[in-house]
């Protein structure tokens, strides 16, 4: 009798523990399912900023937050690659201690592949990747005022660490983190004034949906 209970609690845990994963596996993106996500993103830019050898100004590039928005192909339900794109964010440039000199615009789309592993209603992941940052509309104001300064494109390593939520078996709630090697080469009226290393540390909230 005690041998026929235990065995029928036994049972009744595996058959528990059996579907407690099959929920969980149909609640996560599966090999061939697309995750649409968007929200918000902060760029914040490391302090002091500029490497234009000795003498050169030490400028700061101030943190922007801007809507973004992202697909995800998924391979396998642990491997999936990642296109992010945003609308423009606009940044203010400082020269430390003389104020805003300067403000420019910049796109910065993200390729990463990433490995995602679920546990429970969250799933974790880590992702590094290629980003490329489109700098344009610059401008010029206070000390640099009536100057010509162009900001040359960046092509550098991201990575990333984030978190999804299961609000449903669809919809998804994210959080995350990266850095981006942002390196960038300065022109005020056509001559070279240095490089200014960006490298940013990037913060994220943004609401995804199965497909």
């Amino acid at each position: 009798m005690q041998k026929s209970v235990l065995a029928g609690v036994v049972a009744g845990l595996v058959t528990a523990g059996a579907m407690n994963v099959a929920a969980a596996a149909g609640t996560w993106p599966e090999a061939g399912d697309f995750v649409l996500r968007g929200g918000f993103h902060t760029i914040d830019p490391k302090g002091g900023s500029f490497d234009g050898g000795e003498g050169a100004p030490s400028l700061q590039v101030r943190e922007d937050t801007s809507f973004t928005f992202s697909g995800t192909y998924f391979f396998t339900p642990a491997i999936a690659v990642e296109l992010q794109a945003a609308t423009p964010f606009n940044h203010d440039i400082d020269i430390v201690g003389a104020g805003k000199a300067a403000s420019t615009r910049h796109l910065p789309p993200t390729l990463s592949v990433q490995y995602h592993v679920p546990f429970g209603d969250f799933k974790p992941y880590v992702g590094l990747g290629l980003n490329w940052t489109i700098f344009f509309d610059e401008s010029t104001v206070g000390p640099l005022s009536g100057a010509d300064l162009n900001l040359d494109d960046s092509f550098g390593v991201a990575a990333q660490l984030g978190v999804d939520y299961a609000l449903s078996d669809r919809w998804y709630l994210n959080g995350e983190i990266r850095w981006i090697d942002i390196d960038t080469d300065a022109k005020v009226n056509g001559g070279t004034l240095g490089s200014v290393e960006i490298d940013p540390f990037v913060w994220a909230l943004t609401v995804g949906r199965r497909f």
